[in-house]
């Protein structure tokens, strides 16, 4: 429903508007990694490991 409404909002044919779909596409990917996901690496629980390296557990 919300791809339809962009695509008939789009100027163009169909391969102006897919050109455009592609490039903000690729400006939604860009902007994703360069400012979303480093700003929300922190916030993420992926560096809070329980687990040991194993070496204390062989005594």
């Amino acid at each position: 429903m919300m791809y339809g409404w962009i695509w008939r909002h789009l100027p163009g044919n169909a391969w102006v508007r897919a050109l455009i779909s592609l490039v903000l596409a690729l400006i939604v990917v860009y902007v994703l990694f360069q400012y979303v996901f480093p700003w929300a690496e922190p916030l993420l629980p992926f560096n809070d490991v329980t687990v040991d390296n194993g070496m204390a557990a062989v005594r």
